[in-house]
């Protein structure tokens, strides 16, 4: 096999397994958007971030935790269904980019995201929970670029 040949099935495994573990991953946490345990805690990330802590103060935390889970379950969704819907999977996809730099964005916005009394701030156990939607973002970013190449192919 030729490396060209090696290199193009490594990208497609890459692609399938960032796209279907984004999926995946959304469809699970969203899924715990339900459970009382769940908005525990995310309390401290919602309620210290501005575009979210109005929505509390109108909805309530079970209401807006469950708003959380349904968006994440759609979108996840929406991003496995790229095989049958590439444009609506690609939006799908686009708006979880959206949705992780939202979260990311909790990073400076959630005072229990940092380890202050450690001299230079390090994170905490919420920030390093927080700073894997880095990768998240990415995959967002690489199956919303595929899904639009399979789109503009069809």
């Amino acid at each position: 096999m030729k490396m060209h040949r090696i290199g193009k099935m490594v990208h497609t495994a890459g692609i399938s397994t960032a796209r279907y573990g984004l999926a995946i991953n959304l469809l699970e946490i969203g899924r715990l958007k339900f459970e009382d345990y769940e908005v525990e805690n995310i309390r401290p990330l919602v309620t210290s971030s501005p575009p979210l802590s109005w929505l509390i103060s109108r909805l309530g935390e079970k209401k807006v935790a469950r708003l959380i889970g349904v968006t994440e379950i759609v979108l996840g969704s929406l991003i496995a269904a790229k095989p049958i819907a590439p444009r609506a999977s690609a939006l799908g996809s686009l708006a979880a980019v959206g949705m992780f730099a939202t979260t990311l964005s909790f990073l400076a916005t959630t005072p229990e995201a940092w380890q202050e009394t450690r001299g230079e701030p390090k994170l905490s156990l919420a920030g390093q929970f927080l700073v894997k939607d880095v990768v998240l973002l990415g995959a967002s970013l690489l199956t919303a670029a595929d899904a639009l190449q399979a789109a503009e192919s069809r």
